[in-house]
């Protein structure tokens, strides 16, 4: 499902302000903010309390100081409420919830956020898995939407910011297929 002000790569991500929930508290997020300051990862998930949310919301907690390491703040999106997000992570991952997140969850209840990125399915309210990696400048570099079913990969999510970092310190390079540091690009212009 795509929408006809959807973003594309190469433009500027669509800006927003929403309620987050950032360690136990609630606070105002402004995707601007981050800009000039460090890349983002904003990933849109469907809900609260089932069953792939948690291992994807879980997983990007867990390996967020590798995010860090790459001047990039995680934010994860949902339909639900900023209580909903609130409680969920006040509930311990063994008992269904998520436990303390090293990153902000964004309440997007009014559903723009996601009509703005071209995630949401109207039929069911929900958002689609859509990841979008925005650099520095605010400008989308990569996306990929995933359906309900299936999680996504934090080491492909790695590896892309990696190839974002490698292009901006050199223009003159392209990433080729399973591009990692330390492996080759391309040179296609000089310096």
């Amino acid at each position: 499902m795509s929408y006809p002000n959807s973003p594309l790569v190469g433009q500027l991500a669509p800006d927003f302000t929403a309620t987050a929930v950032v360690g136990q508290e609630f606070r105002q997020v402004q995707l601007s903010d981050y800009r000039d300051r460090q890349n983002v990862v904003l990933f849109f998930y469907p809900l609260d309390f089932t069953f792939v949310c948690p291992t994807e919301v879980m997983a990007f907690s867990d390996r967020y100081a590798d995010f860090q390491a790459l001047e990039t703040e995680v934010l994860g999106i949902s339909i639900d409420s900023h209580y909903s997000h609130l409680a969920w992570i006040q509930t311990d991952r063994a008992a269904g919830g998520v436990g303390e997140l090293a990153y902000p969850l964004v309440s997007d209840l009014t559903r723009e956020i996601s009509k703005a990125y071209g995630v949401l399915v109207p039929e069911v309210g929900m958002a689609l898995r859509g990841l979008f990696a925005i650099d520095k400048a605010g400008m989308l570099q990569h996306l990929s939407i995933n359906n309900f079913g299936f999680g996504r990969s934090v080491d492909e999510t790695l590896r892309v910011l990696k190839a974002i970092r490698h292009l901006h310190d050199r223009p003159q390079d392209v990433c080729p297929v399973d591009w990692d540091p330390g492996k080759p690009a391309i040179q296609v212009g000089a310096s």
